[in-house]
């Protein structure tokens, strides 16, 4: 039996179980706390993973993401920072 063309792999969507939220923060941060409680429902309603990481004890992160805290990412890649709009996330999460 041949595999499978590309054509049809290619629209193969991840379950939401599959994808991962993180959220980069700080202490002390109060719109790290406002992105937490956007990120806690959107991820309770849709059954997604989600991880918390404090830029304060990872160099690599603090060089990177220092002047945009809080960041989300999706599956590794960078979402959105400053701000958490729930639509857009649920979008990235479903769609």
């Amino acid at each position: 039996m041949a595999d499978m063309s590309p054509f049809f792999r290619r629209g193969t969507a991840k379950s939401p179980r599959e994808r991962l939220v993180t959220l980069i923060r700080k202490p002390g941060c109060h719109l790290c706390d406002d992105a937490q409680i956007v990120i806690e429902k959107v991820c309770a309603d849709l059954g997604v993973p989600w991880e918390q990481k404090d830029i304060t004890q990872d160099p690599q992160l603090h060089d990177q993401y220092w002047e945009q805290i809080p960041v989300v990412l999706v599956d590794g890649a960078q979402h959105t920072f400053w701000r958490v709009n729930e639509d857009r996330l649920r979008k990235a999460l479903t769609g």
